[in-house]
This record gives C-alpha cells, sequence and structure tokens, in this order.
C-alpha cells in the first residue's frame, strides 16, 4: 500500500509538468497556424529553455544564448520558453523601442516570479550595521541566488533556499515591527523620520496597515536600489560648468553602460495579441499572444557589430563627436524607454562623474585580488572588485 502511494505520488509529480507541456506544445502549433508567433522552441518539458539561459548567463560570454538563436533561426526576434513562461525575445532595436514606447498600452511590465531587492535598513527602519543586519543581509543574498531561476522547489535547490530565506528575511522584519511598536507603546523614543515610522502612523490613523501589510510593504520597498554616495574630495567643490566639460568622462561613462550595463534589458508582458514588425520566410510580422512574456534586450542591441563598430571591443572615442553616428545615437538606450524612461539617469551620469573625476585625480589603485565579472542575475564584479588605494601626493 504504501509502495503505491509513493509510487503515484512519483508519477503525479513528473505527469504534471508532461501534461502541461504537451498543452503548450498544442497551444503553440495552434498559434502558429493562425498569429504567426516568432520562429523558434518550447525546448523540454517544464524546463522549456531555461537551463541553456542560465547556462549561458554564469559563462564568460552570455550573449550565446540569444546569438545563437538568431543566427540559427535568422530571425532578431524569437520564441522561447524560460522561467515557466513562453517567452518572445527581442534583439531588433525597432521592435525594442515599439516594445518600450507602448508600456501601459499594449504592454505591461513583468519579472519572472522571482524576488529581488537591495537592503537600505538604513533608511527604512534606522538601523545600522549590526549583527542582526549582518543575518538578514546574508539571507538576502539566498534570496538574490534565487532570481530567474526555475520557480519550482521540486526542480532548483536555489529557488528552494530563496524561499526559505524570504521567509527568513519577513520574520526578522516582522520581529523588528513588533519591538518598534513595543517600544513606542510603552512611551520610548519616536523615530519619525525612517519609513517604518511612518507605517506606524498609519498603521495607528483608523485605516491603518496591519503587522503584514507592513512587513509586505518593507519587503517590497527594498527592492529600491542602495542610495548613491557622492564622493567630494577637500577641495573646491565641483562645478555644473565643470561637469559638462568632462566630454572624453562622458565618452567613458556612455561606453561603460554600452558594454556592461547592470541591466541587459526588460520583461514585459503582451496585455493583448500584438502585431510587431519582422521578416521571416513569407511574412513581413509577428503576432505576440496575449499573455506571453516578452524580453526586449538591450545588450543584444548594444553588442551587435553591425551597429556599433568592433561591439565587444570597449572604445570610448566612439563617443567623441567627430567619431559617433547618429545610428549608434539612436541605437543606445542604457536607460530604457518609454513612460519607464529611468528618471534618474542624468543624476547617474553626473554621480559617475563627479567619481571618476575624484578617483582619478586624487587616487592611484591595483587590484587586491583577482577578480572577474559575472553576470548572474546581474552583471557585476564576482567580488565586488577589491582595490587597494594611495593617495597621491
Amino acid at each position: 500500500m504504501e509502495y503505491s502511494t509513493h509510487f503515484s505520488f512519483y508519477l503525479l509529480t513528473f505527469s504534471l509538468p508532461l501534461l502541461t507541456f504537451l498543452l503548450l506544445r498544442l497551444h503553440s502549433s495552434r498559434l502558429r497556424r493562425h498569429l504567426h508567433i516568432p520562429p523558434g522552441t518550447l525546448g523540454l518539458p517544464f524546463l522549456g529553455e531555461t537551463l541553456q539561459v542560465m547556462s549561458a548567463f554564469k559563462s564568460s560570454n552570455p550573449d550565446t544564448f540569444i546569438d545563437d538563436r538568431v543566427s540559427r533561426l535568422g530571425s532578431p526576434v524569437f520564441t522561447s520558453h524560460v522561467f515557466g513562461e513562453p517567452t518572445v525575445f527581442s534583439a531588433d532595436h525597432e521592435t525594442n523601442r515599439f516594445i518600450l514606447m507602448n508600456e501601459g498600452k499594449l504592454f505591461e511590465s513583468s519579472y519572472p516570479g522571482s524576488m529581488t531587492f537591495a537592503l537600505t535598513v538604513k533608511q527604512l527602519m534606522s538601523l545600522d550595521s549590526c549583527e542582526w543586519t549582518e543575518r538578514l543581509r546574508k539571507e538576502y543574498i539566498l534570496v538574490i541566488e534565487g532570481f530567474l531561476t526555475i520557480p519550482s522547489p521540486l526542480f532548483s535547490t536555489t529557488y528552494r533556499r530563496a524561499v526559505q530565506a524570504r521567509g527568513k528575511v519577513a520574520e526578522a522584519l516582522r520581529m523588528a515591527v513588533r519591538e518598534r511598536r513595543k517600544r513606542e507603546n510603552e512611551g520610548g523614543e519616536r523615530k519619525k523620520k525612517d519609513m517604518l515610522g511612518a507605517l506606524l502612523d498609519e498603521e495607528g490613523s483608523g485605516d491603518g496597515l496591519s503587522e503584514e501589510e507592513i512587513v509586505d510593504f518593507l519587503v517590497s520597498i527594498l527592492e529600491e536600489q542602495d542610495e548613491i554616495r557622492s564622493r567630494k574630495g577637500k577641495s573646491e567643490a565641483l562645478q555644473w560648468n565643470d561637469y559638462k566639460s568632462m566630454s572624453f568622462t562622458e565618452c567613458v561613462v556612455n561606453e561603460t553602460l554600452r558594454v556592461a550595463n547592470i541591466s541587459s534589458g526588460v520583461f514585459r508582458r503582451a496585455m493583448t495579441d500584438v502585431d510587431v514588425k519582422g521578416e521571416y520566410n513569407d511574412h513581413t510580422s509577428y503576432t505576440i499572444p496575449k499573455g506571453w512574456i516578452v524580453f526586449a534586450s538591450s545588450r543584444a542591441v548594444h553588442l551587435n557589430h553591425d551597429h556599433f563598430k568592433d561591439a565587444r571591443t570597449f572604445d570610448p572615442w566612439r563617443w567623441q563627436a567627430e567619431s559617433r553616428t547618429e545610428n549608434s545615437i539612436n541605437l543606445f538606450n542604457p536607460f530604457g524607454g518609454g513612460p519607464r524612461y529611468c528618471p534618474g539617469a542624468e543624476l547617474a551620469r553626473v554621480t559617475l562623474s563627479v567619481f571618476l573625476h575624484h578617483l582619478v585625480t586624487q587616487f592611484s589603485w591595483v587590484p587586491a585580488e583577482e577578480d572577474k565579472l559575472v553576470f548572474w542575475p546581474t552583471v557585476r564584479m564576482q567580488k565586488g572588485y577589491p582595490i587597494i588605494v594611495q593617495r597621491l601626493n
């Protein structure tokens, strides 16, 4: 009897993904006949091509997944199935622009069911670094590792750890909420300038937030980036005219954003059946079915040799006025586009330029140890690029 129960459980466990895959295959073939979706494949049952995506982005060359399919299929727009969803990848700048400009009309923001947030505990709860925040940070790292992984505890140990870690992060925040509420109810010092204080004020206002709502809000707001830290020397502060005169620094910033942007593209979900331009066989357009995910890859455009000469080479001089072309400017979109164009784009440029100015003019540095560039889940140096810094005389 026990053997029969176990057998039935395993049969059901492995049959459901296969059945789901077969239904998707059938649905996809019907869509191809009636809607002409982009060329491509749904890959393996349940997994789709998720393993291929992860393998590419965990290698030293993350571009192979898109490049190989564009080359094999002869189309910069293709169909795949990753992270549990049918997904259309676009390496075409016109299609990408169309997707970005139709945010809220034809497409809506939609990322894989993953959890990504950066801790800003100081801003949220007025807590300086301590043993508690360090434990929270370690759990947060496990959560980040679950970003863009297979969304199933059955197939992904990383995802299972991430789910468990997120529960621990939520519980730690829940304890912080209770501790703050207890202290304030006992007449202790009130900290009004952080986010948690504001949420607790809302909680007592009548329409207030429950403990679970406060925790959910804190987890969500943690998605925001770390605050930008300005670095100023002891000499006179830089003026706006100084920044505008840094023409070559601007070239360096542009080239850095082109070849090593922290984001390689954006995910969107089709709100309705959407027709996009594209030539394949005898057709001049594709249809992206309602509910499908779309990944508009800016990295694929920025590293395309047809758009940028020696595209895989770091060459700041390409951005000098006499070298850059109108075409390259139109193809360059490191901060997205449309209604979701990054509002901090110019602030980021200024911050990078000021930082580079002080770093180059006041310090010398050498690598403290060997490090390498990694691309999963975002572009970064694996060890954070530790350096030994020495102030110039």
